[in-house]
């Protein structure tokens, strides 16, 4: 389902954008895992030939910087492994400050779920790991089978998942962030030796300068860049692992939703542009909508790409590695490690994120989202096992010896191929052994008044529930229809209210949606949406605004909830239930929890609620 967002409707988009937006909306999961996926098998590739001896040598050339008497000498795999991979750190952390202000971890609700599936992914494989490796000389390696590859793990959802997985993506999404937090935490309070306080001292100086950065009135952009250098190398002398900068200085980065002052600025100094399109007005316009959004988004849409398709394959290429021949499988065989890790990485997930799910779901600290059932997370628990980059980078830290590390890295591969297979294994009893009734003739979730807007009465017995569109004149013409059945039928029936913005035909039924929600938390939604049906042809932003003023409503406050992350989340959850129902249409009608698919006048409307008060489900057309 396309990510809902404010603002005018965009141009037509060039050829170039229609290719970049599918790269990033459908292609990119599967992309980024591929690429992954290939940097590692070129890299076993390159060690079972004959130029195996290359491989070594090519990653072990030295590369220096000589600034006076400071030098500063690290391998070519040092590089990919101490500095590239900051960047990736960098991203995580962003992505963890983004989840922890404003996104799913800012509400407990929504968060305790998935965050105790992390953490049941966390200690559960550690202990599994222990259990199996404990009394070998590499216990300490337990780090290695505590964190899930996200980008492995969510484009291996994109190839073998169920076919409607917004739910579930978005779950395992939300606990790989905290599945990160852990991870990090571990590799610096357990992976840090022969701390020297002086760099550490002027690394905590840099970072308190980044704090600050944010109170520039300009430039802040160089400002970061060079800090995060120092910071860098200040960890770096000080003996704490230097990817641990990116997320030292991402967590500093301020992160917020849209505010009403920016955003109205932008607009106004668009407006301006247009009006009068000079190059003083071009530069303004653009640093207002610069600054309307938060340096984090900025950022993180700027090194996300770069770090999927270019770092991370690289890592892939620098540490995957591993000599596939008779002698190396016997020794991993025979080895404790081997098997630590890969029971830790494929039981320890599956069991963990389950169990801890599972117990949490069943009591009354949390609930499932609407559709994402205790088998959709097994599954998604059985690919959580991929623990690719962050294993393989604490066995590069924790496993100095080299027959070890080989062990320890087969046990990742090989639980890698192990998780996709169960996956799809596992996704694949659910279709084969699920209910036969058709996606999308059953509603997903049922009425619920505390949430849900209604006409009628709560508890009438009759229930029609609608998934529509501001724009759509189809929806327009229904209410009607909708109208009149409560009309004759009186407290007997309650009509309901979902929305499902069909953005690839109505540019503005977002916004819409959008703005009825926040005339919604002002008790006038009915009216408001009525309004808008009423001017279909009149629903830019401030038109939705003048509707609003029309009303009496709060302007300020209107603005603000219009604006806002929790608007925003209550028209995506409705367009992601429509998505896992596959509703491709409005309006789309169920009447007492049927799908009715045909005519929706009044006549075909009431004689459905007949039909569905006998307990015979509405007729459905193939």
């Amino acid at each position: 389902m396309t990510e809902v967002t404010i603002g005018r409707p965009p141009a037509p988009p060039t050829g170039r954008a229609r290719l970049r937006a599918r790269l990033e909306t459908m292609g990119q999961d599967r992309a980024s895992a591929a690429l992954l996926a290939a940097g590692a098998l070129v890299a076993l590739v390159w060690v079972n030939t004959p130029a195996r001896a290359a491989y070594a040598t090519f990653w072990s050339t030295p590369i220096g910087v000589r600034v006076g008497s400071f030098e500063l000498m690290l391998t070519l795999h040092g590089v990919v492994n101490d500095a590239l991979m900051a960047f990736f750190f960098f991203v995580v952390g962003l992505e963890v400050k983004r989840e922890v202000a404003i996104g799913e971890l800012s509400q407990r609700e929504r968060a305790i779920v998935p965050a105790s599936a992390a953490v049941g992914g966390l200690v559960l494989p550690a202990l599994i790991f222990l259990v199996i490796a404990g009394r070998s000389g590499d216990a300490h390696a337990w780090g290695a089978v505590i964190s899930t590859d996200t980008a492995f793990l969510i484009g291996a959802l994109a190839l073998v998942g169920p076919r409607h997985s917004a739910r579930l993506r978005l779950f395992l999404l939300t606990m790989a962030v905290v599945d990160d937090i852990g991870a990090l935490a571990a590799i610096a309070v357990f992976y840090t030796t022969d701390l020297h306080l002086v760099p550490l001292a002027l690394t905590a100086l840099a970072l308190a300068l980044v704090a600050l950065v944010r109170f520039l009135p300009t430039g802040r952009g160089p400002v970061y860049a060079v800090l995060a250098v120092l910071v860098w190398l200040g960890l770096h002398e000080s003996g704490v692992h230097p990817t641990l900068t990116g997320v030292a200085v991402a967590l500093l980065i301020p992160v917020f939703a849209p505010r009403r002052r920016e955003v109205e600025a932008a607009y106004a100094q668009t407006r301006a542009f247009r009006q009068s399109p000079t190059p003083r007005y071009a530069v303004a316009a653009q640093r207002r909508l610069r600054d309307s959004i938060s340096v984090n988004e900025r950022l993180q849409l700027s090194f996300a790409p770069a770090v999927s398709y270019a770092v991370l394959p690289l890592f892939a290429l620098a540490n995957a590695g591993v000599r596939l021949d008779a002698a190396s499988w016997a020794a991993a065989w025979r080895s404790s490690l081997f098997w630590g890790v890969l029971a830790g990485l494929v039981g320890g997930k599956l069991v963990g994120i389950t169990g801890a799910t599972a117990l949490v779901a069943r009591s009354r600290f949390g609930r499932l989202a609407p559709g994402l059932t205790l088998d959709r997370v097994a599954g998604g628990a059985a690919l959580s096992g991929i623990g690719f980059t962050i294993s393989l980078l604490i066995i590069d830290i924790a496993v100095p010896d080299e027959r070890a590390a080989t062990q320890a890295r087969l046990g990742v591969l090989v639980a890698t191929a192990v998780s996709v297979l169960l996956g799809w294994a596992m996704f694949a009893a659910m279709v084969r052994f699920a209910p036969r009734t058709p996606v999308g003739k059953v509603l997903l979730r049922p009425f619920d008044p505390a949430r849900d807007h209604f006409r009628g009465h709560p508890d009438a017995p009759l229930v029609i529930v609608e998934y529509g569109d501001f724009e759509c004149p189809f929806c327009s013409r229904a209410t009607g229809s909708v109208d009149e059945v409560l009309e004759r039928l009186g407290d007997e029936v309650v009509w309901v209210w979902r929305h499902l913005p069909q953005t690839r035909v109505h540019p503005h039924a977002v916004e819409s949606a959008r703005a009825a929600e926040a005339a919604a938390r002002q008790g006038e939604f009915l009216d408001y949406g009525s309004t808008l049906f009423t001017q279909q042809d009149r629903l830019e932003r401030e038109d939705l605004l003048e509707v609003a003023e029309r009303l009496g409503l709060d302007l300020d406050r209107f603005v603000e909830d219009f604006d806002g992350a929790e608007v925003a989340r209550r028209v995506q959850e409705d367009a992601d239930d429509a998505d896992l129902m596959d509703l491709l249409a409005t309006p789309a009608f169920f009447v007492n929890g049927w799908r009715l698919v045909g005519p929706y006048d009044s006549e075909s409307l009431v004689e459905a609620l007949r039909l569905s008060a006998g307990s015979v489900p509405p007729a459905f057309r193939p």
